[in-house]
């Protein structure tokens, strides 16, 4: 099992940093391009969530990111600075009342693109596992 992290301030533009760090891994770990798209978009939209909600962008805190892989599963942790969130009660996205709301629908893609996500720290991290 090999773990590899990094950790960038809370801004939007280390969107690119995180998107450089999945395309490392795909090279080096040989992730397969049917889950690579899944593992891009649910892992930036887990950091995007950790620097706008959990940081509040404020780029005096930080994003951790590492990453675990071993001959079954890739699986990334995203860890940001705040407080955590009720992640038991959310409201449903494709809930008739919800589709016309321009947000909430992070978590519902990270449940549907990773093979499990976990919530730690009160929800102030997010593992999200992939299979190989």
């Amino acid at each position: 099992m090999k773990t590899f992290k990094i950790e960038v301030p809370s801004l939007m533009d280390n969107l690119r940093i995180v998107e450089s760090f999945i395309d490392n891994a795909k090279e080096k770990h040989h992730i397969d391009d049917d889950i690579y798209g899944n593992i891009m978009i649910a892992v930036t939209e887990s950091v995007n969530n950790a620097i706008k909600h959990g940081n509040h962008e404020d780029k005096s805190k930080n994003v951790y990111l590492s990453l675990t892989v071993n001959e079954k599963n890739i699986s990334f942790l995203i860890e940001d600075e705040g407080k955590g969130f009720d992640f038991k009660h959310l409201d449903d996205p494709t809930a008739p009342e919800n589709l016309e709301k321009t947000g909430g629908r992070g978590i519902f893609l990270m449940k549907h693109l990773s093979d499990e996500v976990h919530f730690h720290k009160n929800g102030a991290a997010v593992e999200l596992v992939f299979y190989m």
